[in-house]
């Protein structure tokens, strides 16, 4: 059963690498995407269950499972943790939850802050354009909503992509606070209406049309994450690279001003070849700072993501030849490095 409605001190949670923005010349240029159509497909889930009568789940509930399907099982066997839902064995649990104040409260929240979707229907949309004109044969998975008790943010499924919405609620709802200790305050802190659509387009960037490789050397994995971010950066071209990255403006600056100082790190420290697990990771994970680089813990994180990143946005523009599906499908990731001329300068 889900930690949070069942007042358990436990949490899980769910939260997909977020991801570096970027500009280069190549995505300056403005694409015409007027004349693509998009059928986006919003579906309340949250509000439906909120409308199942706890007395009546034996009649409500096959209703809710019929039309949403494997999101049905996948909610409350995998998202809120009711174990297997193939018969009536979670119905039990699932009026616990309905007739729990933990609930009530959130989903009270939680229907304030988004009675409808609209503010977010128009990025998504525009997203959706954007990555249709670049690979005009992708399909869209439907967006289905709901609360978990801080559980999953972004889960993917058959045909769905999930959103939990007491995952995006601002910075100024009163549960954040609470979930602190389990939900470190710089994840935490990007819990806002504005990073929905980012990261509906980022669990479909990395999960269905460029799911990550079996790569061993750092320099591999960083210039693989930033092939991810430029096309990130494409398909939402006048999204603040703060929210891509998940930065805050003194991140993003500092890692901007210190782009030459964290390059040589990487060469004087010969990390570029490593395949260390142990060693490497930290370059490219969530953290409140990559270890051993600044002063004071000032450092932005994952800045092994961030340096990919700028090796890419070197690549393509001293290659202007290299459309983004050239990009995207080109592996060999030392001849992106050669090719890039990537020296940054030294910046005062």
């Amino acid at each position: 059963m889900s930690p949070f409605f069942v007042n358990s001190v436990k949490f899980s949670f769910f939260f997909l690498i977020s991801l570096i923005c970027l500009s280069s010349c190549n995505q300056e240029k403005k694409i015409d995407i007027s004349n693509i159509q998009i059928d986006l497909t919003i579906e309340r889930f949250d509000k439906d269950l909120a409308k199942v009568n706890p007395d009546s789940l034996s009649t409500q509930l096959p209703i809710l499972e019929k039309r949403y399907g494997a999101f049905y099982h996948d909610y409350f066997s995998k998202i809120l943790n009711l174990g297997q839902t193939n018969d009536t064995s979670h119905y039990t649990l699932v009026k616990q939850i309905l007739t729990g104040s933990a609930y009530k409260d959130l989903q009270h929240e939680t229907d304030s802050i988004f009675p409808s979707l609209k503010m977010v229907e128009p990025d998504i949309i525009d997203a959706f354009k954007h990555i249709k004109y670049y690979y005009p044969k992708q399909k869209f998975p439907k967006i289905i909503t709901y609360i978990s008790g801080f559980q999953v943010q972004t889960p993917i499924g058959i045909d769905y992509v999930g959103v939990g919405l007491d995952m995006f609620l601002g910075e100024k709802s009163k549960f954040y606070p609470a979930v602190v200790e389990s939900i470190p305050r710089y994840i935490s802190r990007r819990f806002t209406p504005k990073n929905i659509a980012p990261r509906i387009v980022e669990v479909i960037t990395r999960e269905e049309m460029f799911p990550e490789q079996d790569l061993h050397q750092l320099l591999d994995k960083m210039i693989f994450q930033g092939k991810l971010m430029y096309f990130m950066k494409a398909v939402q071209p006048d999204l603040a690279d703060s929210t891509i990255i998940g930065y805050s403006k003194q991140q993003i600056d500092w890692a901007n001003q210190f782009e030459s100082d964290i390059w040589a790190y990487f060469l004087q420290e010969n990390l570029l070849y490593e395949s260390d697990y142990l060693k490497t990771q930290k370059y490219l994970s969530e953290a409140p700072f990559t270890p051993g680089l600044g002063s004071h813990n000032d450092s932005a994180p994952k800045l092994g993501v961030f340096t990919g990143w700028q090796i890419v946005k070197k690549y393509m523009k001293e290659n202007p030849e290299v459309s983004l599906q050239d990009l995207m499908s080109e592996n060999d990731f030392q001849k992106i490095l050669k090719q890039s001329r990537y020296r940054p300068e030294h910046k005062k």
